[in-house]
């Protein structure tokens, strides 16, 4: 049976199991409609020209795991920012650990989807949020079809979270194949502050495939700072939707760094609605072998008066794929819009490929707009120069390769974060290098 045979023929168990009359229910209904005709995306859509997903849908995935294998902390310690005290909302193949979460309700909401959707507290949240910047496109619309759980943020206005609050999702290989379906809605309102780490980690090497859907809507004046780690297995792919909506003299900046897994799509989509707001999306991807990595970023500038920043780095060895699809759209109202995308790439090896298309399109006549893209190789002479003083080549090429990653590590604003990111590439690049960046 193909994917899309089985996820409709589980829909029809998956309606008899849940409250019909939940304020949901016609959400879901409504965007499965769109999925059954739509399906899967191909190359042929102009979006998914580089990436195709064919390899990963042959998999007979179970799309509600019934197992579940235990975890114990030790198992998992090496995943989490474990230096500082962070608030956790964990999730082992699809369900929730109490036990490995940290959780809250004191001034702030800390918690589950699940709840969210169930109690009367929390019904005006989800009819004001849920599902009201999302696309409705293929994917998005089987992740809200299916929406059960994930991680429920609520921050008040004038407050300003004193700990990161990470979202973990662990697969364990309870089953042959695994499909999740993680959905999170994060609500942060005026003057309010709040850093979230989102990392997908499989424990197995049983094939995973995860089509994570994230709303974040930052109110005015409010402060974002978001951090994915994805450095997943090669058997685990990945699909991470994710919708921003920001309000006036907003600041929203999310850094996606990418080492791991065996197809990963983020799409990443910024809508300005507001006067003077500033998005900030920048990341570092570092893959090997057969590994296929897909930026698509979107930043839609409605009003006037607001800037933003995208800066991706990759460096790519062996047969690895990459892509960059990266829009600003500028509205003919959105005058005085400051808009600076950049996307560089080293190139290790002669088989990688790096894909990239920066567009802009542009309605407004007073505004300052610039992308740009390089492709290339490490300097020789640099690395030349680097062996004339004793370093060898080996920690030369790592040194580079920092170097060239050093403007979007500099803006890591949790300090723990940015030594993990460190110590992930120079794992990565096969050196130890005494210092962080």
């Amino acid at each position: 049976m193909e994917l899309k045979e089985k996820l409709i023929s589980s829909y029809v168990a998956f309606e008899n199991g849940i409250d019909i009359n939940s304020n949901i229910h016609e959400i879901r209904s409504k965007a499965f409609q769109n999925f059954e005709a739509l399906g899967f995306p191909t190359k042929k859509l102009e979006a998914w020209k580089y990436t195709s997903l064919n390899s990963v849908l042959k998999e007979d995935y179970s799309i509600f795991p019934n197992k579940a294998n235990s975890v114990e902390m030790a198992d998992v310690k090496q995943y989490f920012i474990h230096d500082i005290d962070t608030y956790k909302i964990i999730f082992i193949d699809g369900k929730y650990s109490s036990f490995l979460s940290e959780t809250t309700h004191d001034t702030i909401d800390v918690c589950l989807m699940s709840a969210a959707f169930t109690k009367p507290k929390y019904k005006a949240v989800i009819e004001n949020y849920f599902n009201k910047v999302a696309k409705q496109d293929n994917l998005t619309s089987l992740n809200t079809a299916f929406a059960t759980e994930g991680a429920y943020i609520n921050i008040p206005k004038n407050i300003e979270v004193q700990k990161p609050i990470q979202i973990i999702n662990f697969t364990t290989g309870s089953e042959a194949a695994t499909m999740l379906q993680p959905r999170n809605l994060i609500v942060v309102g005026e003057n309010s502050h709040v850093q979230i780490i989102e990392r997908h980690q499989s424990l197995t090497n049983n094939p995973v495939l995860t089509n994570s859907v994230t709303e974040i809507f930052a109110d005015k004046r409010a402060f974002v700072d978001y951090y994915k780690i994805q450095n997943d297995k090669k058997t685990a792919s990945l699909v991470d939707n994710s919708f921003i909506e920001q309000k006036s003299n907003s600041v929203v900046s999310v850094h996606t760094f990418s080492f791991g897994g065996n197809i990963t799509r983020n799409n990443l989509n910024f809508y300005q609605k507001g006067e003077y707001i500033d998005s900030i999306l920048k990341g570092v991807t570092i893959i090997e072998g057969k590994q296929h990595v897909d930026h698509c970023t979107l930043v839609h500038h409605i009003e006037p008066n607001c800037e933003s920043h995208q800066d991706y780095k990759g460096i790519y060895d062996d047969r690895s794929t990459a892509v960059f699809n990266g829009k600003v759209i500028v509205n003919k109202e959105a005058q005085k819009t400051n808009a600076y995308q950049q996307n560089n790439n080293v190139l290790l090896s002669d088989k990688a490929t790096i894909n990239a298309k920066p567009q802009l399109e542009i309605f407004a006549d007073d505004v300052k707009c610039s992308h740009g893209c390089t492709i290339g190789q490490l300097d020789d002479e640099a690395l030349f120069y680097m062996q004339q003083r004793g370093i060898p080549k080996k920690e030369g090429k790592a040194l580079l390769m920092y170097a060239f990653a050093n403007t979007v590590l500099e803006s890591v604003k949790i300090p723990e974060v940015k030594q993990r990111i460190t110590k992930l590439i120079a794992k990565k690049l096969g050196v130890n290098i005494g210092f962080d960046l």
